[in-house]
């Protein structure tokens, strides 16, 4: 299944109308993870060669950029001033288990 599909089965969406936006966002969370677990750019153009971790980290992270357009709120209908902040600690928590530790 590819990520796109992940991401809109995550975030309970069956219209394609935002595909291109999703897209977006996925592009941007892979470069996230790359740059956060030391990876070069274009380590994860093929979605085998992430971890389920890793994966999980890029779908739950380009779920919250859709969630919280508005950039205010952690997405996932959340309430709480902190959701977006306890997302992003969930994601770099899982990214982390991937992370090239060499300096």
């Amino acid at each position: 299944m590819e990520l796109l599909e992940k991401v809109k089965k995550n975030l309970i969406l069956q219209h394609a109308e935002d595909d291109a936006l999703l897209q977006s966002y996925i592009a941007a969370a892979v470069a996230y993870a790359e740059g956060f677990q030391k990876k070069a750019p274009g380590s994860y153009s093929a979605e085998a060669s992430m971890t389920p971790a890793t994966e999980q980290g890029i779908v739950m992270l380009a779920s919250l950029f859709y969630e919280s357009r508005d950039g205010g709120t952690g997405g996932f209908f959340a309430d709480s001033a902190q959701a977006a902040q306890q997302a992003w600690a969930t994601v770099d928590l899982l990214l982390r288990l991937d992370k090239d530790w060499q300096v």
